[in-house]
């Protein structure tokens, strides 16, 4: 088992240099396949076939798979990694942002904030899954129980959610006025810049096919992503420690999955499986992230899931202090029934 107190900071070193070259090669790769991809799903819609119609609805899903992984190109901007220059990282975030409908300066402070709490049970809450603790969900009313089962049902978690997280909830930075007008500043301008294209999508084609491709695409990808960062956090292995024993490195290393997806599909999710490493050092570039795995191997079976594997990790809903485990709802209620026997 690799020992979590081993210093990964300077192993971790000399993958963290960007690559400005690479880094355009990556972007322009996934934005001109986004693109031919998006115009390809609009001229078979727009043949009026039946088989055509079919097809482009098909081809949805890879179109959205390319968003999650503009997402991703983002999300390394948000933390300063794939350009040497940190003002290209900041511009091209914001303007991704609009394609991505995440305001991303308003999103850098709430990530910047899952990545220095993730794994601390007293600092939960911020740019993460909801998640309580047996106790805490024993503790509350039958109202409160039912409100906890509604948010981790996986119609309402990987249905509803991501709709609302992206299409409203990013609209405006509700009970963020603590971090002043950052946030504020940032969902605005994006909902103007969204407004903008979309505008431009429509008169191009029109609201019919606006209706039909873009924002399914967005929905799509919302829901890959939710996906993705669930499981990237909440699976058998994961690791969870109350502040006083918590220890970042640990957290990072144990509390992050090692989503070990076929090469296709690791590719278009941006390596972003590889994400105990990712939490571990994470100035690291999306695209050198394969090569920190090949150098250092005894990262493989740490938090390992494969894609079969994963599934089972929506059954999981509670974390159990006493055990160190998540357990599931039915777990719960079997247990209980046992000390009722």
């Amino acid at each position: 088992m690799t020992d979590s107190r081993t210093n990964w900071a300077p192993r971790l070193a000399q993958y963290k240099r960007p690559d400005n070259l690479r880094a355009v090669f990556e972007l322009a790769i996934t934005v001109i396949a986004f693109v031919a991809l998006w115009a390809g799903i609009w001229a078979l819609l727009k043949a009026g076939y039946v088989t055509t119609f079919i097809a482009g609805l098909l081809a949805l899903l890879p179109a959205a798979g390319l968003m999650v992984r503009l997402f991703i190109i983002q999300h390394d901007c948000g933390h300063g990694s794939l350009f040497s220059s940190q003002k290209a990282n900041m511009w091209l975030g914001r303007v991704l942002g609009v394609f991505t409908f995440t305001p991303f300066d308003y999103w850098r402070l709430q990530h910047a904030g899952h990545h220095a709490t993730s794994g601390n049970l007293d600092k939960r809450g911020v740019g993460d899954i909801d998640t309580l603790t047996v106790r805490e969900y024993l503790s509350r009313g039958k109202f409160g129980r039912l409100v906890y089962r509604l948010y981790r049902n996986p119609i309402v978690m990987f249905g509803l959610g991501p709709s609302y997280v992206f299409l409203l909830r990013h609209r405006l930075p509700i009970g963020s006025m603590k971090n002043g007008w950052t946030p504020w500043v940032s969902t605005l301008a994006t909902n103007v810049g969204i407004v903008l294209v979309s505008a431009a999508i429509i008169y191009a084609t029109s609201w019919k096919m606006f209706l039909l491709i873009q924002i399914p695409i967005v929905v799509l990808g919302a829901t890959i992503g939710m996906w993705l960062f669930y499981v990237q956090h909440q699976f058998d292995e994961t690791h969870w420690d109350r502040n006083t024993e918590w220890q970042r490195d640990t957290a990072a290393l144990h509390g992050s999955s090692f989503y070990d997806l076929p090469k296709p599909l690791m590719w278009i999710s941006g390596n972003i499986g590889i994400h105990h490493v990712h939490h571990l050092s994470s100035r690291i570039p999306f695209h050198k992230l394969p090569q920190v795995i090949k150098d250092y191997p005894e990262l493989k079976e740490v938090g390992r899931l494969t894609l079969w594997e994963s599934f089972k990790a929506v059954k999981l809903t509670l974390w159990d202090e006493e055990r160190r485990e998540l357990v599931s709802f039915r777990d719960l209620g079997l247990r209980a029934q046992g000390s009722v026997a």
